[in-house]
């Protein structure tokens, strides 16, 4: 089984390193940022997921709703006086409701990595895997900064398409109450050349420096959190309802 995920997951980053272009990411901002495609609240799309794994994760095979609940439930034992923490660790990979809506999953799930500039070693199955990615070959975007100034921040950083850009979006344009590094872990969880690999940070400005550890102490709980033991989601749900009318209440443009 472990060989068979293995090779799904190669398969999943290969398409991503293939077709995520600049343009590509561009023409997806397009079609998901007029937030005009459904309408649903957060717990109806979280139910949602109960219907989805991961093809990019290796560690995993049940629906992304049970990894929700273990993500928010470890999280709440070690910060019960951060309730916009747990809710974070809960809804992080809402976004990822995309592949219902005839995304590919290798525009919707796995690491991300800044365009428009040259792909970075940290960057999982970097090696081959951009060969045919025309983004590879374009000047414009094949060097150290490319279409960036140094320090610039990773506000201002066109980064690869999935579920991280898109909740931060979305999030925003439906005006979540969230702290800023609730928003920061949302759209950088997955950037693991950054906070995992060390790379980019000659983009990186005294903001990003700031919240880092904040996207370090995130992914303690996204990623050791997989496990046989299942939390019992029922009996949670009114508990993280009370959070979501909270910080992210009533029904959302998606």
């Amino acid at each position: 089984m472990l060989l068979l995920n293995q090779e799904r997951v190669r398969q999943t980053y290969y398409a991503m390193h293939t077709n995520m272009t600049m343009d590509f990411v561009k023409k997806q901002h397009e079609k998901w940022c007029g937030f005009n495609t459904f309408k649903s609240t957060v717990m109806d799309v979280l139910k949602r997921l109960d219907n989805l794994v991961d093809e990019s994760d290796p560690d995993v095979d049940v629906p992304n709703i049970i990894h929700a609940f273990q993500t928010a439930e470890r999280i709440r034992l070690e910060h019960p006086d951060k309730e916009w923490f747990q809710l974070t660790g809960l809804i992080h990979d809402i976004g990822k409701v995309m592949a219902f809506y005839n995304e590919p999953q290798w525009a919707v799930v796995g690491d991300t990595f800044p365009m428009g500039c040259s792909w970075a070693d940290s960057i999982v199955y970097r090696e081959s895997s951009f060969e045919k990615n025309p983004d590879t070959y374009n000047p414009k975007y094949s060097s150290k900064y490319g279409i960036y100034k140094p320090n610039c921040g990773l506000e201002n950083v066109i980064m690869s398409w999935g579920h991280d850009e898109y909740l931060y979006r979305l999030l925003r344009h439906n005006n979540a109450s969230l702290p800023e590094e609730a928003l920061y872990m949302i759209r950088f969880h997955s950037f693991y050349p950054w906070h995992a690999g060390k790379d980019y940070m000659h983009l990186c400005n005294e903001k990003d420096m700031k919240m880092l550890p904040w996207v370090l102490e995130f992914n303690k709980y996204d990623l050791y959190t997989k496990s046989e033991e299942h939390p019992d989601v029922e009996s949670l749900m009114p508990y993280y309802q009370n959070l979501i009318d909270k910080f992210v209440p009533g029904v959302l443009s998606w």
